[in-house]
């Protein structure tokens, strides 16, 4: 159970520094390609959740993310030895929570700065991939288990 919580806090490092990185050196909504047509940084400040939705609500933001922290703590303590998809799951979903709630606490916003250039999609940071991977994780993990039960029933 160690290693997850290990994972989890290199992602937490790699997030925070990655804004860091782009704080200290794009200015605000400056865009800098990295892979013309592809990929570039774009620094923006987000008071909102995905999409910006919920904007400037950040009490609601502190009051998920601690529920969240401790039912996945919870999971991972009491169902994650079961299973290394779950615990994986749950350290990039622990991951990303905690990344993002720093920056609110720190700014009062979330630093974003990834943008993809081949299609209409909201501007994110590495707490964000991570939270999204993790829940992608989570629903295969569900999907594997269902499946599994129902083998062992028949």
């Amino acid at each position: 159970m160690f290693l997850y919580y290990i994972l989890a806090l290199l992602i937490i490092g790699i997030d925070q520094f990655t804004k860091y990185l782009t704080v200290a050196n794009i200015d605000l909504y400056e865009v800098v390609e990295v892979f013309p047509s592809l990929l570039s940084w774009m620094y923006i400040q987000n008071t909102g959740a995905a999409w910006s939705i919920l904007e400037g609500q950040m009490w609601f933001f502190y009051i998920v993310t601690a529920i969240v922290v401790v039912i996945v703590v919870y999971y991972l303590q009491k169902y994650g030895r079961q299973s290394r998809l779950l615990s994986l799951a749950l350290s990039l979903v622990l991951a990303g929570a905690i990344g993002n709630v720093i920056d609110r606490i720190r700014l009062g916003y979330v630093v974003d700065m990834i943008r993809l250039e081949f299609i209409d999609f909201p501007i994110f940071n590495v707490a964000d991939m991570a939270l999204s991977v993790g829940v992608g994780l989570m629903i295969l993990y569900v999907f594997l288990d269902e499946q599994d039960k129902k083998r062992q029933a028949n």
